[in-house]
């Protein structure tokens, strides 16, 4: 008799989850050979402090040396937390559609969200249109709820 190791996930793993798949599809992109898409995510290495003491050009030369490590330090760090650890600790406890941060699962639908270069213009788009603001990094992006399935 085969034994199933197909474990059904809680929702808690699932955000996880996520979060690493994110972090997996951000290491492919920052290492890959396309500068148009790897300097977006160099530059958020870079502002989370994840990989101190390099340049932006630098860390384009060298980004070999980019670990998913780096990558979950990011996303920890924009999400709020000062290590991945105590981040991945929250995410246990979170089900998918609460990664507000990260939006993940409206990947899904595919939609437009309005990006700002700071919170400030974001909270003033807010206040005219309506939305939710999320700030990543040094940057805001608005997004709009999408309509029930």
């Amino acid at each position: 008799m085969p034994i199933n190791k197909s474990v059904p996930r809680s929702p808690a793993s699932q955000a996880a989850s996520l979060v690493l798949r994110e972090a997996k599809r951000l290491h492919r992109t920052a290492t890959s050979g396309s500068l148009a898409s790897a300097l977006p995510i160099l530059r958020r290495l870079l502002a989370s402090n994840s990989l101190p003491g390099l340049s932006l050009p630098e860390l384009y030369r060298q980004r070999n040396k980019v670990q998913r490590k780096h990558l979950l330090r990011t996303l920890a760090s924009e999400a709020g937390f000062a290590h991945w650890e105590t981040y991945r600790q929250v995410l246990d406890e979170l089900a998918p559609e609460q990664l507000q941060h990260f939006e993940l699962v409206y990947r899904q639908a595919g939609h437009l969200n309005c990006w700002f270069s700071s919170p400030d213009e974001a909270r003033q788009y807010v206040a005219h249109h309506g939305g939710r603001l999320l700030c990543v990094g040094q940057q805001a992006v608005v997004l709009v709820d999408l309509p029930a399935a």
